[in-house]
């Protein structure tokens, strides 16, 4: 048999030659056995973003990085094992409520989701914020929580998916990130070796995307859901605006925050609702849980107008070391910037646009986000508050909060922000799911 060179490997994807099933396989093996250095993924990563893989070598590549580490399998449980992903966005905290909803139906939701990559916040650098909370549990500690909960949100451990972990880390900071072909490997991998039944994708299109128009998120949910389903996973997905910020906070001790007031009742951004009941409605009705979408909004009604899922929230976070009280006193836990200030609008209008990208960005400038894969982030800092598409807003009206840790980084996320925002004598409200997406 001959040996196997990666740079061979990286040459032949890069001049756009179809790669061998056997050597994408010892590739993702090599980044395991440390026979492939960084600066070969990196150079991979590179090569494939230039030259998308079709979709029988993007199953390939998706079962070779599941395969990379542990796969579980689910025993003995009374309900369907499902879960969700979103393929990134600005004040995207959909997952701190879903998990704990769908639990509260009779789901159980075992979600492995990855930190930000780009100008896209992550789930597990939001449960950073939550003191004691342990995002990579052993699988001992990660079953338990699910089997005796319903849910369980954490990262890859070792043991899951290691080599999206590795790839992951370094697309992030390669502006490798928006390539259908590791998008689709990088979900799946993680999701396939969490041993799920069903799985219903939140792809996101629009400024604050990492596919910025319909036609490339409607090439990714294909993508995505061919590959899931071809593995053995029913899946289905919706393809949703993110032409703004999702939650009306971004930065992930306040996107915690804002998570936990809409699980107990205090503040419910119309947004944010719209799209968690889309993507709950859907996994209770595939997971067998509702009979219709009307059956299963009743259901999801009834498990945060009576406390079931902010419970469930609450539990998850104490099993997994927060603390037992958190849902009760979030401010009391959470990181606060030593500097918050209004901002202010330069002009009157209504507000008709927002570049949710150049938001995502102000937040890595304040420290919420990372430069390097390395980087420690400060979860205190981001904005909340943050105004709408459809608001009217005179010269002076706040437009966000700030939340910083410095002057420097503070006047230039502020000004970034006001960039954002266009204004005009009118807006047309865009529909929040924009298409939905099977394997049929």
């Amino acid at each position: 048999m001959a040996t196997f060179l990666p740079q061979e490997f990286i040459r032949q994807i890069r001049d756009g030659q179809l790669a061998a099933d056997s050597d994408i396989q010892a590739f993702i093996s090599g980044i395991g056995s440390s026979a492939v250095s960084d600066a070969q993924v990196a150079a991979f990563a590179m090569a494939v973003f230039f030259n998308d893989f079709p979709l029988a070598q993007r199953m390939t590549l998706t079962t070779a990085m599941r395969d990379s580490g542990e796969v579980l399998q689910w025993d003995n449980l009374n309900g369907p094992v499902l879960d969700k992903h979103s393929t990134g966005g600005v004040g995207d905290n959909v997952s701190l409520l879903l998990a704990p909803i769908i639990a509260a139906c009779g789901g159980f939701v075992p979600m492995i989701s990855g930190r930000g990559l780009g100008h896209t916040g992550g789930t597990l650098d939001k449960f950073d914020a939550i003191p004691g909370y342990n995002t990579t549990p052993n699988n001992q500690l990660f079953r338990q929580t699910v089997q005796k909960i319903g849910c369980a949100i954490i990262g890859q451990t070792d043991a899951l998916a290691p080599a999206d972990q590795k790839i992951y880390a370094i697309r992030s900071a390669t502006a490798t990130v928006e390539n259908i072909t590791l998008i689709t490997a990088s979900i799946l991998s993680k999701k396939l070796a969490a041993g799920l039944e069903g799985l219903v994708l939140d792809i996101k299109c629009g400024s604050g995307a990492t596919m910025n128009n319909l036609e490339q998120a409607g090439k990714l949910a294909n993508s995505l859901v061919s590959v899931a389903n071809a593995a053995g996973v029913k899946t289905s997905g919706l393809i949703t605006d993110m032409n703004e910020s999702l939650a009306t906070a971004a930065g992930n001790a306040l996107e915690v925050l804002n998570a936990v007031q809409f699980l107990t009742g205090q503040q419910r951004d119309s947004r944010l609702q719209a799209v968690t009941f889309a993507l709950a409605e859907q996994m209770l009705v595939q997971g067998g849980l509702a009979a219709t979408t009307e059956a299963a909004r009743k259901q999801i009604e009834t498990a945060l107008g009576n406390g079931t899922a902010a419970e469930v929230f609450a539990q998850m976070v104490a099993a997994l070391g927060g603390p037992k009280d958190f849902i009760q006193r979030p401010q009391d836990y959470l990181l606060t910037a030593p500097l918050i200030r209004d901002i202010t609008a330069d002009c009157s209008g209504i507000i008709s646009a927002v570049d949710a990208r150049q938001l995502g960005l102000a937040v890595i400038v304040l420290g919420g986000g990372r430069k390097r894969p390395d980087d420690i982030i400060d979860s205190s800092v981001g904005f909340d508050q943050l105004a709408t598409i459809g608001t009217t807003v005179k010269k002076g009206d706040t437009l966000a909060r700030i939340h910083a840790n410095a002057e420097d980084s503070l006047a230039e996320a502020e000004q970034m922000l006001k960039s954002a925002y266009q204004f005009s004598n009118n807006a047309q409200p865009t529909p929040l799911v924009l298409r939905r997406v099977s394997n049929t």
